[in-house]
């Protein structure tokens, strides 16, 4: 009977590591498809307001007009407006007066509370996302970009904004995702590895650099164009909000390095052969 428990024992510990090996990469990749849902609202809100922008003001042929009023009619854009502006603005408020952490000082339950927020945040998010994509396909949109609206912004402008976007997304990802990936998986909160920031960046670096750069810039200019409707100020306001974040990560980047460089000046100071032989002295 021992030796029964022991083989039961020893063929557990056998199928346990493949099993957190299999388990683990379907974890990352379950966090970064769900990080790129709001990268992707961003994406699908800007061609929400070119579309507009032709449909309204240029009155373009190429268009179908009666698939794509009824589609911006709908309750959709207001809702994806809705919550992306509260995670950008909850983002806002956390970059002011928190502080970021690059992982978890330890491993405790997840919030029961935050999970309830948090799931019907997900799912509302990517329903929308599923049904705008659809959408903006059916209606002929989804090869829209800024640089038909006529207006680019500066590389500079391009950094700070897709560094507001990163943060913003770094927000999403440990606010409301990991949560609820971490609970599904564990059932509590784990570290965040620097494989999933990895993939995380990768992902969104390829979104970016793929169709992000050169369409997410319709938010402010069809606002400053031909700014007619409360959703061309709201998108303009969403552009805005974010290129702030994007100033603060780097106002908060140059203090840390300063704050860097004091410090070694400071070590550096403290161990120098003077200042040790004038401690000898007045000894």
């Amino acid at each position: 009977m021992v030796w029964l428990n022991w083989q039961h024992q020893k063929f557990k510990h056998l199928l346990n590591p493949p099993a957190l090996s299999l388990r683990q990469p379907f974890y990352i990749l379950t966090i970064t498809l769900l990080n790129l849902l709001l990268p992707l609202s961003f994406l699908l809100l800007s061609r929400f307001s070119n579309a507009r922008y032709y449909l309204l003001s240029l009155e373009v042929d190429s268009f179908p007009s009666s698939q794509l009023s009824s589609f911006l009619s709908s309750f959709l854009p207001s809702v994806l407006y809705l919550l992306v502006s509260i995670i950008s603005t909850t983002t806002l408020v956390h970059s002011l007066t928190g502080k970021v952490t690059i992982t978890s000082e330890s491993l405790k339950p997840v919030l029961r509370p935050r999970l309830y927020i948090a799931w019907p945040f997900i799912c509302t998010l990517q329903v929308c996302i599923g049904l705008g994509i659809e959408g903006s396909i059916a209606a002929g949109i989804n090869d829209c970009s800024s640089s038909t609206v006529g207006m680019e912004r500066s590389l500079l402008s391009r950094l700070i904004f897709f560094l507001g976007l990163h943060e913003t997304m770094l927000h999403w990802s440990r606010v409301v995702v990991r949560p609820v990936v971490d609970d599904t998986f564990f059932g509590v909160a784990t570290e965040e590895r620097w494989a999933e920031m990895a993939a995380m960046a990768a992902s969104f670096g390829t979104l970016w650099w793929w169709k992000l750069r050169n369409e997410v810039e319709s938010l402010v200019a069809v606002a400053e164009f031909k700014g007619s409707e409360v959703a061309d100020f709201v998108a303009w306001g969403l552009y805005y909000l974010t290129v702030t974040i994007g100033m603060i990560k780097i106002v908060k980047g140059f203090m840390w390095l300063g704050m860097l460089l004091l410090c070694r000046r400071a070590g550096i100071r403290g161990s120098s052969p003077d200042s040790s032989t004038g401690d000898e002295d007045k000894v």
